[in-house]
């Protein structure tokens, strides 16, 4: 079993992407709408901690057909909602934009950045974690890790959204981020 460094060493990293995609939230919405940012830091604590639970019960059914393409499903939807943001940014207002506080956007992020903590969960069953109770202590932290980070990440996001819009276009840059999360994703995998 993990030592409590180790749990919180793995909640913080999987929590990174929460990190970055709430800051790029932040800057487009360029507000703070607690009720909205709350939901998404819920969202995405609740999917960082459901899926090291789906990995670590999919061990003993279907491990290798999980291993095998949640990277790509993970890089799919990242792509398809990181396209979307840059063709937004080039779209008249009128257009509908991507809007970080829907709350389908903020589910479909929620699954696309949690994808790769199924393999966490398979690596919990193979170092001792072999009842559900024993996984309650790293899925309860890597969830609020998960959700002080999302939290922190609009934060920051609102604070310097002026001066990062004045800059660049935030949809366009949100929208390079998620792609780049998604390659980076595939490409642990594949060059594992």
């Amino acid at each position: 079993m993990m030592t409590l460094w180790e749990i919180l060493l793995i909640s913080v990293a999987l929590a990174m992407d929460c990190f970055t995609i709430s800051i790029v939230s932040g800057v487009i919405v360029r507000k703070m709408r607690w009720g909205s940012f709350f939901r998404m830091a819920f969202l995405f604590g609740l999917f960082q901690a459901l899926m090291p639970l789906l990995g670590w019960l999919s061990i003993h059914y279907f491990e290798h057909s999980v291993e095998a393409y949640d990277h790509w499903i993970a890089f799919g939807l990242l792509a398809f909602i990181g396209i979307k943001m840059i063709r937004d940014a080039f779209s008249p207002e009128e257009d509908e934009h991507f809007n970080p506080l829907k709350l389908r956007t903020q589910l479909a992020l929620a699954v696309a950045t949690s994808l790769d903590a199924l393999a966490v969960g398979i690596s919990l069953a193979c170092t001792g974690y072999d009842t559900a109770t024993s996984l309650t202590m790293p899925l309860l932290s890597i969830g609020v890790v998960s959700f002080m980070f999302s939290i922190a990440g609009s934060l920051l996001g609102v604070r310097f959204g002026d001066s990062v819009a004045r800059r660049l276009k935030p949809e366009l840059f949100g929208g390079i981020i998620l792609i780049i999360i998604g390659i980076r994703i595939l490409l642990e995998h594949l060059l594992s």
